[in-house]
């Protein structure tokens, strides 16, 4: 035996150390020849052989000196051992040596099933490991300890950290559900868990797009905390989302009951709004919430708030999406829109001072050294890079752009990790594709470093986030493109329209300079078209009838829009109006059938149809249509130009703001101006007319498909040449105004 005995268990430890584990259990043998009674010797030497892959033999190791032991001492024998284990454990795992752990806890939980804090560590091992699956929680007996509850000795820090990795992993998978059930009531505090909450919550909505089940997670967190707003917001954005309207609409109303600040209560009556235009067919609802809406933004121009937070002040935007649905009077609706995003950039500035006053010192300095000719870094900004309507829509620019002349930046928020070949287009098309997460500033700051000269916004008010880069200001030209119409920040430039998309007059209410371009702004090269899946004989419509069709979402059905459409189906003999778009399935057939009652129309000539999974097929599902009707005062964009792809006559009615006339110059760079209509009853006339004259659709159907090959709508490359004529101009002029 070694004369000293601490001598030797240092150098034994030293040898575990260094992972020469034959030399350490080598020392505690020839300990246990000299003092076979000190049990923690076996305890050790059975350790160093598991280190080895000898488990059989330490398992024997452990079992022999418990051999002659009386059973009211076994339990402490287990807790010594146990601590053993444990201690080597937790050094393994700040060394982040995961299999080795992996083997020492699992010979924990074989001795001890019952320690939960053991089994929540495998259950981390495991997705640490990649070996993670659902089955192994409810094999593992974690859920069943924590719903049976006693005597457990819970850490309590990590159970957050547990459920944060197992719903990053598998949000999706039942088990991980009933994990996170089974651990309410292990949290005292409830705000310790919201953060795991809120954040698994949106990626299953967002990435994996499963918002029921992201409600449902939710719903599990409010048991705790009944009266969260943040939690409440997102459940009633996550209701709507999956047509579950009713429960969304009851949820954006107790967010309005619950708020007591007034940017709270203006983003709760849009989601109110948004629940109801999104269902369809509550129209006195959503006229009397317009008002009040439009009251509380009055309010908020008047108190001209300085020291909003961060969140309330992102959603201050949100609800101009609401207005132009309703009524068609942008002048008025602009002039409101711009002071609310002057008080949104002025907060976001405040908030990001230093980084806002750095981007203006820095574009200052910059300004007086640039060149006049060098390759120009264009930067795209959205959410959209995907299967997205503006996904669809972009591609031609990227696709054609003058790689000698410009140096195209993808920037790419909340990239999704899915499988989504239009989102791989994009990164494979950019020269730099940036995959960034949800955070603003460190979006603004990636574009500022990146030296981006031109920054192109996709998005516009459909996503805050995008908002909030663009009022920071990150490169010195910035302009909104495609996404929406344009948002009213300061810090944007421009506006890229052409000379139909606004009136002449337009640029009385925009704070950003209207650019036109010379023909259109937006031109694709076509669309992808699958197989048809809709047959007339299926939906019980004779062959020779006039089927009229609308596919749009619930949020763009107007009453008024309505009534011209039935008067239309009352007019053409024989004729069926096809009913297509996300609402709630009973509001909007009350919503149709009531008006067609009231205009004299059979309901039974109405016919609604299932929306389905790909774009391809939608579009080849347009083909059933003799006619499509559009509505307003919010127009089809992507849907009329997919239906002016299939060669198909549109009736649309033209009115003043940017969404009341994205198909007349859609038609118009078609080379189609038969079904423009400039009144209400000249769009009756249009379709009354079109479905009177089979030859005159004829006609314009064989228009549209020769279209294909002149019309400015369908060249996205001459599009790419003149959008990138467009910056080069912007450029000068941004040099020569020094």
């Amino acid at each position: 035996m070694i004369a000293n005995l601490i001598d030797w268990q240092q150098q034994a430890h030293q040898y575990l150390v260094k992972a020469e584990y034959s030399k350490a259990a080598n020392l505690y043998e020839e300990a246990i020849l000299t003092e076979p009674h000190v049990l923690s010797y076996y305890w050790n030497l059975g350790l160093l052989l598991l280190l080895q892959g000898q488990e059989t033999e330490a398992q024997m190791t452990w079992m022999l000196p418990m051999a002659d032991v009386e059973e009211e001492h076994i339990e402490i024998l287990t807790n010594d051992l146990l601590e053993v284990l444990q201690t080597e454990a937790e050094r393994r795992e700040t060394l982040e040596e995961y299999s080795l752990v992996w083997v020492i806890r699992q010979h924990i939980r074989e001795i001890n099933p019952c320690d939960i804090n053991n089994l929540l560590k495998i259950v981390l091992l495991s997705i640490y490991l990649k070996k993670f699956e659902g089955i192994e929680l409810r094999e593992s007996g974690v859920i069943e300890l924590l719903q049976v509850g006693k005597h457990l000795d819970l850490d309590t820090d990590l159970l957050p950290q547990v459920l944060w990795e197992v719903l990053n992993t598998a949000p999706c998978d039942p088990a991980s559900l009933e994990l996170v059930e089974a651990c309410l009531p292990y949290f005292s505090n409830p705000k310790d868990c919201f953060s795991v909450f809120l954040r698994a919550a949106m990626k299953i909505r967002h990435t994996f797009k499963q918002p029921v089940i992201a409600s449902r997670l939710l719903e599990f967190y409010l048991r705790l905390d009944a009266e969260n707003l943040e939690a409440l917001r997102y459940l009633a954005i996550f209701y709507q989302d999956y047509g579950n309207y009713s429960q969304g609409i009851e949820t954006a109303k107790l967010c309005y009951s619950l708020s007591q600040v007034l940017a709270d209560k203006i983003f709760a009556i849009h989601l109110v709004l948004r629940g109801l235009m999104g269902a369809g067919g509550y129209w006195e609802e959503v006229c009397f919430n317009c008002q009040v809406l439009e009251s509380l933004l009055q309010e908020l121009i008047k108190e001209q708030p300085l020291a909003l937070d961060k969140l309330s002040n992102l959603r201050l935007l949100s609800p101009a999406f609401d207005i132009p649905h309703i009524k068609d009077f942008p002048r008025y609706f602009k002039a409101t829109q711009n002071q609310v995003a002057q008080i949104f950039q002025t907060n976001i500035q405040a908030i990001a001072q230093e980084q806002t006053e750095r981007y203006s010192r820095s574009l200052l300095n910059n300004k007086a050294s640039e060149v006049y000719t060098r390759t120009l870094k264009i930067g795209y900004l959205s959410y959209a890079f995907r299967q997205h309507s503006v996904g669809w829509l972009a591609r031609g620019l990227f696709q054609h752009y003058d790689r000698d002349k410009f140096e195209i930046h993808a920037y790419f928020i909340n990239y999704k990790l899915v499988d989504d070949f239009i989102q791989e287009w994009y990164v494979n098309q950019a020269s730099y594709a940036h995959k960034l997460g949800m955070n603003g500033l460190e979006i603004a700051e990636q574009i500022y470093q990146d030296g981006i000269d031109i920054l192109v916004d996709l998005d516009s008010i459909t996503l805050d986030i995008s908002c909030e880069v663009m009022a920071l200001k990150p490169a010195p030209i910035q302009m909104t493109w495609l996404g929406w119409d344009a948002s009213g920040i300061p810090a944007i430039d421009y506006f890229i329209a052409d000379p139909y998309v606004l009136p002449d007059s337009a640029q009385d209410y925009y704070t950003e300079k209207i650019w036109r371009l010379p023909q259109t702004y937006i031109a694709v090269d076509g669309f992808e078209v699958g197989v048809p899946t809709l047959r007339r004989d299926e939906l019980n419509i004779p062959t020779d009838a006039v089927v009229y069709l609308s596919a749009q979402r619930g949020y763009k059905r107007h009453p008024e829009t309505t009534r011209w459409q039935m008067k239309i189906i009352k007019e053409v003999p024989n004729s069926y109006f096809l009913i297509k778009g996300f609402a709630e399935e009973e509001a909007i057939k009350r919503f149709f059938y009531k008006i067609a009652e009231e205009e004299g129309v059979e309901c039974s000539r109405l016919r609604f149809l299932p929306n389905v999974a790909l774009e391809s097929v939608h579009r080849a599902n347009l083909g059933i249509a003799d006619v499509v009707l559009d509505t307003y005062p919010y127009n089809g964009a992507t849907t009329t130009l997919e239906t002016l792809w299939m060669g198909i006559p549109l009736v649309t009615r033209v009115g003043e703001q940017f969404a009341a006339r994205n198909s007349y110059t859609m038609m118009v760079n078609a080379g189609i101006t038969e079904g423009i209509a400039w009144t209400n009853e000249e769009y009756v006339e249009w379709g009354v007319r079109l479905g009177k004259d089979k030859a005159l659709r004829d006609k314009i159907a064989c228009q549209l498909k020769a279209s294909r090959q002149t019309a400015p709508l369908w060249n996205a490359k001459q599009f790419a040449r003149e959008m990138e004529k467009a910056y080069e101009q912007m450029w000068q002029r941004y040099l020569t105004t020094r």
